[in-house]
């Protein structure tokens, strides 16, 4: 199983970016899929999940912001980022917690990670 994640950047406070992230390989199901950040110092930190039924989760600091969304037929999931600040700036990791028909044990699965700079 391979999360590739794809679409940060360098953009400049109140901008906006998509993220996406696509899941591949021997996926039976996927329940959660999510993504995380990590700013250098800093633990990892969720930003927003949505379930399998499309229920979302997100962190305070980015309610209203950002909106995660997911294509269960693509098996990927996004994360549109309106009003980024200076603050948002960290490598974003998507995550997926599903059932692989090579374990059949639902397990967490991450992708490598993309920055995401936010600056003037």
């Amino acid at each position: 199983v391979q999360l590739q994640a794809s679409g940060g950047g360098l953009v400049q406070p109140g901008g906006s970016l998509r993220l996406s992230c696509a899941a591949s390989g021997s996926i039976f199901r996927i329940n959660d899929m999510g993504w995380y950040r990590q700013a250098p110092g800093k633990q990892r930190e969720l930003v927003a999940r949505i379930g399998s039924g499309d229920s979302t989760n997100y962190a305070d600091s980015v309610r209203g912001r950002f909106t995660i969304s997911r294509d269960n037929a693509k098996n990927t999931v996004n994360l549109q980022m309106n009003s980024l600040k200076p603050e948002d700036t960290s490598v974003y990791y998507c995550n997926a917690y599903l059932l692989s028909t090579t374990t059949w044990v639902p397990s967490n699965y991450w992708g490598q990670g993309t920055q995401v700079t936010v600056s003037s």
